[in-house]
């Protein structure tokens, strides 16, 4: 595999410093001498237009007086000279550049320079990480670009952080806990160089085994989550966020205007992310450390086991405050616990097994809670008394340990008496804390890690399974109507008729102009009705007395229709009326209010909502939310999250509702999302839910313009799994064949088909002799991001299930205009028409992308692969010398 694209800015061979001086106190000054103090290999070049050398080194005037090539120009001086020096690195060759300088994007002539400098650097292909930056470091190969002056230790956690001030904070305090880093990645303003990109690099490097970031904004939320996600695939990422509570202008028109907070929505993005996010720096150190030492949880239920009942019940209260499950001990855990313990054992979570425990009896009452399925972790609280014997029960934990799957967590209460028991325990890498609180948090983080690489998995597409299409045509006649007419919110007709055109049941609505047409409608309808306020110009009905409930005859509804009017006319009197619309007054017994909204993030696009029904999801703030698109596990997992969920069972004497009915719509609005980009918001609410199904009573959307975009989904944060590129085929010996992009849950057919080629055909595809994929290999291959890569499986039915045939997949290059190819087929299907079936399905989904070249290998000895390439377009250039490779590229 070629070195990153960005190797040049994180691990180069050669770094000028521009501004590099002896002046005491200058960042000049510090940079270099942190270079030189650092022992870093490669070479070293000060530049300095008035000094002929820096720190005894030979300094020149300018970059491109410098003799040798240059990977890395690090800026220290002012801002006014950045757009020259910009030019001398461009014509020197420079391939990245470091900006250490303060930029205030407030200054209109900053500004100016700035986006000159910028527009130099892209010119000449120079990446720029900064301004406004503390510099980076590796430590584990003595580079220090920044201006730190204390010591930073070598480890295997990369930092990578927003702010320069929160960044030595951090370095401070993981100096303190003796942590050590792989890398140290200050980002500033950002204005080239990204998150996205910085861990697109940590994920290939060897030396990372954790990620830490500090986050205060995203510039690019599609990349951002396609980075992350790949990054949370094979490298535990723990996130810290400033400015939680930044307060945002409202916006004017709005249907959520007091339930969708920044905060909540990226604490969503990061669940489907796959990482962490905490609140302290403490946390965050503590979490990377316990994810680096590969803890896992598979659950959120704990058991503590103590020989002190007052500090285990204060665990267990710490437990419940930190929303930590208390496991139920099974019957047999109990029965086995009886015969291991004293006769006045707790009988129960926490498992107190008296003060004066031996060695022995808490292993035993370990183990017993570990062998229990319904037991995650144990904490295990150790307090100091007579009989206890600290050191000996330590040596059995830490053995047991190496023993179990299942995470154990050790206190052990006091100081001095137990200080060798800790130094055991840090010894052996097992997780131990001075309090039980703090162990608790760790393990509620672990929990959350679990669920949230259980969310990294769903790769859910616009619509799944055997589900009816949406008419999307009559869906976008009425919003194309709507913002014809300048009007950005839809009437109650409107939006109900665009839920019904994704399949979501409502409450039919007739729109009356006049008193006499609404009692005709009525009539038709059947009492009792409801009256609603129609008006372009009214979000909330309700506030101007805009609704009329239940009316059960022509008297009542006339006097409904008077109160109506005059109450628009006395509140809104600039509001216009476009008449008041009649429908059923639907009655369930067993009925149940909820609502499901879409609400837009400046940030990460469409998020959706699920709440309690009527004003109690504002309110009671009893809702729960997640970026589209969904599935039938993302679904539940929204519903459980809420208390309104909890209601939504068999429920004292009311029947449980029909819960595949509500799965069903939360499905079909995540789908309108990913189809309707003009969707800015949508209120579905109240929706009644019982035995019988799902009933929208009244339903808002607003719409705004989106310019053409030749990208699908451009407008989503997380791109859906794409379902319009499953396609069947007939092979030329007549097999039917289905084409489909690759799931997660493919693993182990890839791992099949692997083992299944003969190891000639291994030995060429991946340059070695494997036998099977690694885990490692396993995950990059069938979890994908479907925005910058594409797997296409050949797969058939067979009598075990589906079985692969061939897999074509590209890769996009960092540039997100070319990609590589690759494409297998099973050695006992050559010859079948499947090398050109895949590859011109592939073709279209990097069309489709935006790509525009592709290039990849193939054996030159493979004569018909040589003449598929070729009848496909492809210009090939063989090279015997490369082990009989043949490079083939093609414009698409």
């Amino acid at each position: 595999m070629k070195p990153h694209y960005l190797t040049p800015l994180f691990s180069p061979r050669s770094v000028a410093v521009v501004g590099a001086s002896d002046t005491p106190g200058s960042v000049g000054q510090a940079v270099f001498a942190n270079l030189l103090a650092g022992n870093f290999q490669g070479k070293l070049y000060p530049v300095n237009l008035n000094h002929k050398t820096v720190g005894g080194v030979p300094a020149t005037a300018s970059v491109r007086q410098i003799e040798a090539p240059i990977e890395l120009a690090i800026v220290t001086t002012a801002l006014r000279t950045l757009p020259a020096i910009m030019r001398d690195c461009g014509k020197k060759g420079v391939q990245a550049m470091l900006l250490a300088k303060e930029f205030s994007d407030s200054e209109e002539s900053d500004r100016e320079l700035m986006a000159e400098a910028l527009a130099i650097a892209r010119e000449h292909g120079i990446r720029v990480l900064g301004p406004n930056v503390l510099g980076l470091m590796r430590p584990v190969a003595g580079f220090n670009a920044t201006n730190y002056t204390s010591r930073v230790k070598a480890g295997n956690l990369a930092l990578v952080s927003q702010s320069s001030a929160l960044c030595t904070a951090m370095l401070d305090w993981a100096d303190s806990k003796g942590i050590g880093f792989s890398s140290v990645i200050s980002v500033g303003t950002a204005l080239d160089v990204d998150f996205g990109e910085i861990l697109d690099y940590l994920v290939a490097d060897s030396f990372t085994q954790g990620i830490l970031l500090h986050v205060h904004h995203i510039h690019d939320a599609r990349r951002f989550m396609s980075a992350l996600r790949a990054a949370a695939r094979t490298k535990p990422v723990v996130v810290i966020k400033s400015g939680r509570h930044d307060d945002e202008e409202a916006a004017e028109l709005t249907l959520h205007p007091h339930m969708l907070e920044s905060s909540d929505v990226f604490d969503a993005a990061l669940s489907r992310g796959g990482v962490l996010r905490v609140q302290t720096i403490a946390q965050l150190f503590t979490a990377a450390k316990v994810l680096a030492a590969n803890y896992r949880v598979g659950g959120r239920r704990l058991a503590i086991v103590t020989n002190g009942i007052g500090p285990g019940v204060l665990a267990a209260d710490s437990a419940r405050a930190n929303g930590v499950e208390l496991a139920r001990l099974s019957p047999e855990t109990v029965a086995r616990l009886d015969d291991v313990l004293p006769r006045n054992w707790s009988r129960g979570n926490p498992v107190d097994i008296i003060g004066d425990a031996s060695p022995v009896r808490f292993r035993s009452g370990v183990k017993a809670c570990l062998d229990d399925p319904g037991v995650d972790g144990v904490l295990v609280v150790f307090t100091p008394q007579a009989g206890t014997d600290h050191l000996t029960t330590a040596q059995l934990m830490v053995g047991l340990q190496r023993e179990t799957g299942k995470p154990i967590f050790l206190s052990w209460l006091g100081d001095a008496k137990v200080s060798e028991s800790r130094e055991l325990f840090s010894k052996n890498k097992c997780a131990h804390f001075r309090a039980p609180e703090f162990a608790i948090e760790v393990f509620r983080n672990l929990a959350a890690y679990h669920e949230n690489q259980q969310l990294l998995l769903q790769t859910p597409g616009p619509l799944e399974g055997e589900r009816r299409a949406p008419d999307l045509a009559a869906a976008r006649e009425v919003i194309d109507g709507a913002l014809a007419e300048g009007r950005r919110l839809l009437s109650e007709r409107e939006s109900k008729a665009v839920l019904a055109a994704f399949g979501v049941p409502v409450n039919r609505t007739e729109l009356a102009r006049s008193e006499d047409e609404a009692i005709a409608l009525a009539a038709g309808i059947g009492y009792p009705v409801v009256l609603k306020v129609d008006s372009p110009d009214i979000i909330h009905k309700s506030d101007v007395g805009g609704v009329e409930l239940n009316i059960g005859n022509e008297a009542s509804l006339r006097q409904a229709w008077a109160g109506i009017v005059e109450g628009v006319r006395r509140l809104r009197p600039d509001a216009r009326l476009s008449g008041i619309s009649v429908q059923a007054m639907k009655k369930r017994g067993h009925a149940r209010e909820v609502m499901v909204g879409v609400s837009h993030d400046e940030t990460f696009g469409p998020v959706m909502l699920f709440g309690a029904g009527g004003i109690a999801a504002e309110v009671l703030q009893d809702y729960a939310l997640s970026l589209p698109p969904l599935n039938d596990y993302l679904v539940g997992r929204m519903v459980a999250r809420t208390r309104v969920g909890k209601t939504l069972g068999a429920f004292r004497n009311l029947p449980a509702i029909d819960q595949d009915a509500l799965q069903e719509v939360l499905l079909r609005v995540s789908e309108m999302v990913c189809e309707l980009p003009q969707i800015r918001e949508l209120d579905a609410n109240p929706l009644l839910v019982d035995e019988n199904g799902v009933l929208a009573l009244d339903a808002r959307i607003i719409v705004q313009a989106v310019e053409p975009d030749t990208l699908r989904y451009r407008h989503m944060a997380i791109m859906p799994y794409p379902t319009h590129r499953v396609s069947e085929a007939a092979l030329t010996d007549g097999t039917r064949v289905r084409i489909r992009p690759i799931r997660p849950e493919d693993a182990q057919m890839q791992q099949a088909f692997v083992r299944n080629l003969s190891d000639e055909s291994r030995y060429n595809r991946y340059l070695s002799s494997i036998k099977q994929l690694s885990q490692q290999m396993l995950v990059r291959f069938t979890q994908l991001d479907y925005d910058r890569e594409m797997a296409l499986a050949m797969v058939r039915d067979g009598e075990a299930g589906e079985e692969m045939l061939a897999v074509a997949r590209y890769i996009t290059d960092p540039d997100m205009a070319s990609c590589e190819f690759a494409l297998e087929v099973a050695d006992n299907w050559q010859g079948k028409g499947i090398g050109q079936l895949l590859m011109g399905v592939l073709f279209d989904a990097a069309r489709e992308q935006g790509l525009t070249t592709m290039r990849g290998e193939v054996l030159a000895a493979n004569k018909g692969m040589l003449k598929l390439m070729h009848r496909l377009g492809f210009e090939v250039q063989t090279h015997p010398e490369d082990r009989a490779l043949t490079i083939v590229s093609k414009p698409l």
